[in-house]
């Protein structure tokens, strides 16, 4: 929900797990790309996706129902998708966060302005105090 760049996390992090936030946003792209009629596109140019660890775990379903009212209805996102953590049983793959959201922008002015949206601004203030890190990652296809 919030960003602080190209990737912004916060200290903790081991520095060899950076890799697998991209590896969530091409799952997260694939599943959207598959659900809008399987034809491969890319669902967007820019791929934002966010990791929430919250205080109390309780909390994720209240989380999730806030992200999928407000997300979707902010000008500018063309992708959305919320959940938690998927166990395949592989030791590779990082579940150590209750919250996963991806969010697609078509242009970087519109998640210019999905940062500023009152939508977005509230649901920051409403859980800041409720998350316990946040881990947030941008992508950017070039790919034409």
């Amino acid at each position: 929900m919030v960003s602080g760049g190209a990737s912004s996390r916060t200290p903790g992090l081991a520095p060899g797990c950076r890799w697998w936030g991209v590896a969530l946003v091409c799952v997260c792209s694939m599943l959207v790309g598959c659900a809008s009629g399987g034809s491969g596109l890319r669902p967007a140019r820019i791929s934002h996706v966010v990791l929430f660890s919250l205080k109390d775990p309780a909390d994720r379903a209240e989380l999730l129902a806030d992200c999928d009212e407000n997300m979707p209805r902010i000008a500018g996102v063309v992708a959305y998708a919320g959940g938690r953590p998927l166990d395949v049983g592989r030791e590779m793959v990082d579940g150590d966060y209750n919250v996963g959201l991806y969010i697609g922008f078509k242009t970087e002015a519109a998640y210019a302005a999905y940062l500023d949206n009152e939508r977005h601004l509230s649901l920051v203030e409403k859980w800041k105090s409720r998350i316990a890190e946040m881990r947030v990652f941008d992508v950017l296809d070039e790919t034409e």
